[in-house]
């Protein structure tokens, strides 16, 4: 019985706190995260004929190395694909995220916890563990998230690896002004989650002004790529706050619109060289479909 299974799963932006899901930070504090889940996605199909070799193939929506987790969204698709019917959207993350543990990868657990389960999620790190707690903002309010938080894609090289490498040596030295950073992103993520529960649109602007300023503590470099493009749109009341997706350093950006600013902001944006990224919650996490064939 040759058997054929298609998978596809979200990748993620992250809204606050970023950077605290790494185990260098969260085995001696306590980290934390609010994301999203968005409909852009990776597919993987794995195909297992009549003999049990398989293979297994991907796509991808959005580049990779880009700020949205699309290499966590990838193990995940991969861990899916393989695995049991019965393994759950925990279990995936987890093994997704071993698996780039043992490649070298240094980063978290958010990417892969986006993608697995999907929707608005404030994510707790201590240590190993990972306490998640889904956000369930009314329609209304995701309405105003999706319409007022404009994606762009930068095009620009994304290279966090190595500043990642330069920020955990000064965080592994004591600098205190990285100590500070994280701890400001951790209070970022505190204050955004508890924004979106009580849907307060000036929460979420301060949370992610708070962000901006966190980063910069851990190096300026994460966001010099978008200052010359959207520090005048600040400067002139059209962008309320903005925030590089992922690491920084090129990729995608976020930038929170003033009502009614949107055409100014994509107009600067596409002089640039930027695309726009549209974008919607994606509340489902991963699709599994299985499809069995008899072999004549």
């Amino acid at each position: 019985m040759a058997q054929r299974i298609t998978v596809k799963v979200p990748v993620r932006i992250d809204l606050a706190g970023g950077w605290t899901d790494v185990p260098t930070y969260c085995n001696l504090h306590r980290g934390q995260v609010v994301n999203i889940a968005i409909n852009h996605f990776v597919h993987a199909t794995s195909f297992l004929d009549d003999e049990r070799k398989m293979e297994v193939s991907y796509r991808t929506e959005m580049p990779t190395g880009c700020g949205l987790g699309t290499s966590g969204a990838m193990n995940v698709a991969l861990v899916a694909g393989i695995s049991s019917a019965g393994e759950g959207p925990a279990a995936l993350a987890e093994k997704a995220y071993q698996i780039e543990a043992v490649l070298g990868n240094k980063g978290g657990r958010q990417d892969q916890w986006a993608s697995a389960f999907g929707g608005v999620q404030n994510l707790i790190f201590e240590g190993e563990n990972v306490v998640r707690e889904p956000l369930n903002p009314s329609a209304q309010f995701t309405t105003w998230l999706q319409e007022n938080l404009l994606l762009f894609d930068t095009h620009l090289p994304h290279v966090s690896g190595d500043l990642h490498q330069a920020i955990w040596w000064r965080f592994s030295k004591g600098e205190k002004e990285v100590e500070r950073g994280l701890a400001e992103l951790a209070h970022a993520a505190e204050e955004m989650a508890q924004s979106i529960k009580t849907e307060n649109k000036a929460g979420v602007e301060s949370a992610l002004k708070r962000v901006m300023m966190g980063t910069d503590m851990l190096d300026r470099k994460l966001h010099d790529p978008f200052r010359e493009v959207l520090q005048p749109l600040e400067g002139s009341g059209h962008v309320a706050a903005w925030k590089a997706m992922g690491a920084g350093g090129g990729g995608v950006v976020g930038v929170l619109q003033h009502p009614t600013m949107s055409q100014t902001i994509i107009d600067a944006a596409q002089k640039a060289g930027w695309t726009q990224v549209i974008w919607n919650v994606d509340w489902k996490g991963v699709e599994r479909t299985v499809e069995n064939k008899r072999v004549s």
